[in-house]
């Protein structure tokens, strides 16, 4: 094996940026459709709980450290939002155009993008894809300021938490709530397949397009893996 080299021409990887986001709302069966584009999305900040130690002594020394479940969740903000968002904010339609609030916060899933650089090709090098499952937004402050000679558009932002979904196509993985999945490592036929899935498709020759969905690891592990 040859000696360890650092900072070698092509390898200084970095990541930045945020788009491509895409809401799914759930359905009565659990899965996750009718995903909508989530423009004007300017920061997801992942903020994971959870995986503390509790020592545990015995025979005058620590004996072991017993590791809680870890939980993830994540800070979205955003200068607007979809109108399917409505229902996961505590809102409810009582006539088009007239929302009342305080209602139950329904779950949704969550697709966006961060891109990957490097020193050769910068923001092009790559990119990976963030698919966060059972999401549940808790209520947040939204602040309306008068407009001035230094007008900003309004900032939403919300908390959210998730419930993790089951792994079964792999031996030994707890469920998660949230898969990530790189370009530069991933064949590109196999991710366009499951982009295809992610944002739906157009249709052909009169044939219907497919509608975007949000598909559960088991199929993301089959469509990647294959």
């Amino acid at each position: 094996m040859p000696r360890i080299t650092w900072d070698d021409t092509g390898k200084r990887i970095y990541e930045t940026g945020v788009d491509h986001g895409v809401l799914y709302l759930t359905l009565e069966d659990g899965s996750f459709g009718n995903g909508v584009a989530w423009n004007g999305l300017s920061s997801v900040s992942q903020s994971p709980s959870g995986a503390e130690a509790s020592p545990i002594w015995a025979d005058n020394i620590k004996y072991l450290n017993l590791i809680s479940a870890e939980e993830f969740g994540a800070t979205v903000e955003a200068y607007t939002y979809p109108d399917e968002f409505a229902e996961c904010d505590g809102s409810a339609a009582l006539v088009p155009g007239v929302y009342a609030g305080q209602q139950t916060r329904k779950k949704f899933g969550l697709c966006y993008r961060t891109q990957v650089g490097n020193d050769v090709k910068g923001t092009d090098f790559g990119y990976k894809l963030h698919l966060v499952y059972n999401c549940l937004a808790a209520p947040s402050e939204k602040a309306y300021q008068t407009i001035n000679d230094s007008p900003e558009a309004i900032a939403f932002s919300w908390t959210l938490s998730t419930t993790p979904v089951a792994v079964n196509g792999k031996q030994n993985i707890k469920p998660t709530a949230t898969l990530e999945i790189d370009s530069t490592k991933v064949d590109a036929a196999k991710l366009k397949a499951l982009e295809d899935i992610l944002y739906g498709t157009n249709g052909t020759d009169g044939a219907e397009g497919n509608a975007p969905r949000l598909p559960l690891p088991d199929e993301v592990i089959t469509i990647i893996g294959q």
